[in-house]
């Protein structure tokens, strides 16, 4: 792929599953950086009732394990990411 390489119509999808209810939480971006992982983290908080403890079962991208990801679960202790083994996903 090149530096000029465009995306012609591909999306970046997030999804989470929530267990307890069978909803699924989505959104679909333009990009897949931690950026938007971190909106979309966002989005789950929104979803989750208070007081529960919310488990992310993650692949382990790049964008997951960044500092601005890393502050984000220091301020939001009840979240807990779970990593798949390199090369499962």
């Amino acid at each position: 792929m090149t530096q000029d390489c465009q995306r012609h119509g591909t999306t970046s999808p997030f999804a989470a599953f929530d267990t307890a209810t069978g909803a699924v939480i989505g959104r679909c971006c333009k990009q897949h950086r931690a950026v938007e992982f971190r909106k979309f983290l966002a989005v789950i908080d929104k979803a989750m009732p208070p007081g529960v403890e919310v488990h992310l079962v993650l692949d382990n991208y790049s964008k997951h394990n960044t500092d601005l990801i890393y502050k984000w679960l220091l301020k939001h202790p009840r979240y807990h990411f779970h990593f798949t083994p390199a090369s499962a996903s």
